[in-house]
């Protein structure tokens, strides 16, 4: 049979009774339409984990080999051959090139597989195949996922044998391609061999800490990863361990205390990963969603243990180096200690200057410098001589040369600190002398702006607003006395003031975005509305209840919106957008109803009487369905009332 010809070709029914235990609760019929998705399920055939395993599969073969295995679960045809549903759905769908079709009809106990995009390089025997030993035998033990999922290894097996072609081994005398059943079974678990290492691969180059990224592997490749994440980690560690119980020894536990914590941690968390995969290994079955979230849990805790203790090499590397170049460092650390010594008169002076220039609060945060950086200096000179004892040590015994270089490195930073803090102190002062009615002045508009945002900016602006009163009011107060101080608690206050108001600012754009949206909404709603009901109204004579009913919630939607509209945006906007909706969907069932009445109404050739028929103006019984009291085929005009009282002015005739 030609390859060609293969999608007009029905696999037919499958002779198979089913238990009624694997038929889907319900099964009803679905007409061909465009699928939105490679997997429609209308009667729920497919669990969850059934479903997600069913798009693995789908998922790989299109990844190995760029083909789109499409599924359809319906209750039955819809009274169409198999044959021509499928087809009906792949042109409603656009399906092409590389596409191929499963349709299941669970009831009618039927299939079809549409080839309509199958390379034609796949022979009539593997289609053959795929159908009579993969899908088949599947939908008879009422394997709803595995019909599909041998589907897809299916074309991927024969696609990776046509592709493989090149390289088949050729009999040497008669140069016969040798096909073997041993060979196609070796080549096919190679073929799953092959995927598994791909997509493994892709788990391990994916960051371990992206559970999205995980979430979307394939469940074998996600057990694979685990298994190796556990064995890199168990490594990591161990070597970890021996270098830490090294530093210990040279450093002692007081300068390795951070890394002892870290090393601590990620052993922890190595021991729940442990526990996670003994679950997993252990005689309980877990279901395949449990599967995947236990081994996403365990790869993506263990990639964030190895995160953090990375993050502490550097430092650990450096601890180790401190003890490499103990004496340098010392050393230099004794030449900075010479130079801030020698800065002392200066900035004693400096300081004695300035209480002759400016009142003691402001120079509050400066007096006590000067002897504070002679104690830090004093301090660390002590450190440098305990670095230097200790470097003397022998080798294994020297850890407390980088605790005393450390702590003596600290000091003498704090003590450069204190000096230039002095040497700044006048050039700081005078700026916030100069500097302060303006921020001043900046704060009070800001708090005159903030009470227009109040009901946008909610407790935080408030909170805000209220601070940088206070702080306004002490700087009024000290603005002679400690202009840096008041200058410094000013401007703090003003930032924290800045962003609230940026906040309320934007809360409020949205508002006003939001209100503009609802009314345009309301204006498509008030218009789509008007439309539908104008165009039922004026037609009324044959428009149907579905229409009618479309309309009445769309007006009922309107009224919402219109009267949330100013209490509740949001919903005033979602209830504006279902009026217009309902609305829209009204006017297409009204214009299908009078489209459905117009055909019968040529056909049956009513004469005159149509017009006032369509409007309402003349009861057609026969359209109403010969409502009670009426006569089959007449027409009346209709009045106030019910829908009796509405014939009350008959008028005779057949038409």
């Amino acid at each position: 049979m030609p390859v060609a010809a293969f999608r007009f070709v029905t696999f037919g029914f499958i002779a198979a009774l089913l238990a009624l235990v694997c038929l889907p609760a319900t099964a009803t019929a679905e007409k061909p339409s465009r699928l939105q998705n490679q997997i429609t399920d209308h009667i729920a055939a497919l669990d969850t984990a059934a479903k997600r395993k069913t798009q693995d599969a789908l998922d790989e073969l299109y990844t190995t080999h760029r083909i789109r295995l499409w599924v359809v679960y319906v209750g039955d045809f819809s009274g169409q051959s198999p044959q021509q549903w499928a087809e009906n759905t792949s042109k409603a769908s656009s399906l092409g090139d590389r596409d191929v079709l499963l349709a299941v009809a669970v009831s009618d106990r039927a299939y079809y597989i549409d080839p309509i995009g199958l390379p034609k390089d796949i022979s009539d025997s593997e289609l053959e195949d795929i159908d009579v030993n993969k899908v088949a035998p599947a939908l008879h033990d009422g394997d709803w996922a595995g019909a599909a999922i041998a589907a897809a290894n299916g074309i991927s097996d024969a696609m990776s044998t046509s592709d493989s072609s090149s390289t088949t081994v050729l009999l040497v005398g008669g140069g016969a391609i040798v096909a073997g059943t041993g060979g196609v079974l070796l080549w096919s678990r190679k073929r799953r061999r092959d995927r598994l290492e791909a997509s493994t691969k892709a788990a391990r180059e994916a960051d371990p800490t992206d559970t999205t990224v995980l979430a979307g592997l394939p469940l074998p490749a996600l057990d694979a990863r685990a298994k190796e994440i556990l064995v890199e980690m168990d490594n990591a560690l161990r070597t970890s361990e021996e270098e830490l119980d090294l530093a210990k020894g040279e450093f002692g536990d007081v300068a390795a205390r951070p890394f002892i914590d870290a090393f601590a941690k990620a052993k922890n968390t190595l021991a729940q990963a442990f526990s996670i995969r003994q679950r997993l290994d252990d005689n309980i079955p877990e279901t395949e969603e449990q599967t995947r979230d236990m081994l996403i849990h365990l790869i993506s805790t263990i990639g964030k243990a190895d995160k953090e203790l990375d993050a502490v090499v550097a430092e650990f590397d450096g601890m180790r180096d401190l003890l490499i170049n103990a004496s340098d460092r010392l050393d230099a650390l004794t030449r900075d200690i010479v130079d801030l010594t020698a800065r002392i008169p200066n900035s004693e002076t400096t300081l004695a200057s300035l209480t002759t220039e400016f009142p003691a609060p402001a120079l509050a945060p400066v007096k006590d410098n000067v002897s504070m950086a002679k104690e830090r200096l004093t301090f660390a000179d002590k450190n440098i001589g305990l670095g230097r004892d200790a470097v003397a040590l022998p080798a294994g015994k020297q850890g407390p040369a980088v605790f005393a270089i450390r702590t003596a490195e600290s000091a003498v930073t704090q003590a450069r600190a204190l000096l230039d803090a002095v040497d700044r102190a006048a050039a700081d002062i005078r700026h916030a002398i100069a500097t302060l009615p303006a921020a001043l002045d900046d704060a009070r508009r800001d708090i005159a702006a903030a009470a227009d945002l109040v009901g946008y900016g909610g407790p935080e602006l408030g909170q805000s607003k209220s601070a940088a009163e206070a702080a306004v009011s002490r700087a009024d107060a000290v603005k002679d006395t400690n202009p840096l101080g008041a200058f410094n608690e000013i401007v703090a206050a003003d930032v924290e003031l800045d962003n609230a108001l940026a906040a309320a600012t934007e809360q409020k754009q949205n508002a006003e975005r939001l209100a503009q949206q609802v009314d345009q909404a309301l204006t498509a709603a008030q218009s789509q509305v008007a439309a539908a009901s104008d165009f039922i109204s004026t037609r009324r004579g044959v428009v149907d209840a579905e229409a009618r009913t479309r309309l009445s919630e769309a007006q009922r939607q309107l009224d919402d919106a219109q009267r949330l509209r100013a209490s509740d945006p949001s919903r005033a906007l979602a209830a504006a957008q279902a009026a217009s909706g309902l609305g829209a969907r009204a006017l297409s069932a009204a214009q299908s109803d009078v489209s459905q009445w117009e055909s019968q109404t040529r056909s049956t050739q009513s004469g005159g009487h149509a017009g006032a028929v369509l409007g309402g103006i003349l009861i057609d019984s026969m359209l109403r369905g010969g409502l009670s009291g009426s006569r089959g085929g007449s027409f009346g005009p209709g009045s106030f009332g019910g829908t009796s009282s509405s014939r009350r002015i008959g008028r005779g005739g057949r038409f």
